[in-house]
């Protein structure tokens, strides 16, 4: 009797991790709004705290600054030329413009005018590891001398 609960058990679990097991993994696989939220807010104080220490992070993916398809990136509101950016970094942000023509990187320097205030900017981007633009969205703000965000992909 033992011996058919236990199968039993052991069967609905692998029924329900099966079921739901490829969702769990396509929900993983990118980071959320909220997962980008958390890093923006911790990337916002480790620039208040640390700049030089944070955009090194930054450009590294230490102390948990990459997480999947979520980065901080950060440029100078004065310049625009990126300090912290996966691939980017010592380029210039107004440059960027998505397929459309859109000139996004403009548009996030702006978000970023006003120290304090968080702005959204929708654009296309590709997501690390691709060259096909995707729908991104990226919290902005300017941190003392620096527009920094945070992006996540819908």
């Amino acid at each position: 009797m033992f011996r058919n609960v236990s199968l039993a058990a052991v069967s609905a679990v692998a029924l329900v991790a099966a079921a739901t097991g490829p969702a769990w993994a396509q929900q993983a696989q990118f980071g959320t709004a909220a997962e980008a939220r958390s890093m923006f807010d911790r990337a916002v104080a480790a620039v208040r705290a640390d700049k030089t220490k944070a955009l090194a992070s930054f450009n590294t993916g230490a102390d948990g600054f990459r997480d999947r398809d979520l980065y901080p990136f950060c440029a100078n509101a004065s310049d625009g030329v990126f300090t912290a950016h996966p691939t980017l970094r010592g380029t210039q942000i107004r440059d960027l413009k998505d397929a459309a023509g859109n000139a996004f990187g403009e548009q996030i320097l702006r978000a970023g005018g006003a120290e304090g205030q968080v702005n959204e900017v929708a654009y296309s981007f590709p997501r690390p590891g691709s060259t096909a633009p995707a729908p991104k969205v990226s919290y902005v703000t300017r941190v003392a001398d620096q527009v920094c965000a945070v992006g996540y992909y819908r």
